[in-house]
């Protein structure tokens, strides 16, 4: 099985909607209310980039991402999305597990947001030209959380 264009972006839309979740279960579990707002505007943006890649995704066609060999990029993803990213409940509930303060959650969304730009700077290959501005404008966005985690967690640490 090899993964075409519009099943990528369908990893990316499914990317963004476990951060909206993760970031709501964030805002629960913290007492801090700095945290308690940037995680909810976190969400509310990770819902923004999935908007963002359902547009894309429905204006693209079903196009197989280029390759030197049948199934090379699927192969790649397929690996890269089973080691890295999180998408079955089971996996996301064992790693959820360990989050049950502010400083967990700090450094379990740090880990999301620096797979999700690794990822986008992949995708970014499979989409059309025309739309690796909307790709540039969400990887600069998780690039910004991933500032933004990283600042609070320096307060956290003190």
């Amino acid at each position: 099985m090899s993964f075409s264009a519009s099943d990528i972006l369908e990893f990316a839309m499914r990317i963004e909607e476990n951060g909206a979740n993760f970031y709501r279960y964030a805002v629960q579990i913290t007492k801090d209310e700095e945290a308690k707002g940037i995680f909810a505007r976190l969400a509310d943006e990770e819902l923004v980039h999935q908007k963002t890649f359902g547009r894309i995704f429905a204006a693209m066609e079903k196009a197989a991402p280029p390759e030197s060999y049948a199934g090379e990029y699927g192969a790649y993803l397929r690996n890269y999305v089973d080691n890295t990213v999180i998408f079955t409940k089971e996996a996301l509930d064992r790693e959820l597990a360990g989050v049950k303060d502010t400083l967990s959650a700090l450094d379990f969304a740090l880990r999301r947001e620096q797979d999700s730009i690794l990822y986008y700077h992949e995708i970014k290959q499979v989409v059309p030209a025309a739309e690796h501005a909307a790709v540039d404008r969400v990887i600069e966005e998780e690039r910004r959380h991933f500032g933004i985690l990283s600042e609070i967690k320096k307060r956290f640490q003190k």
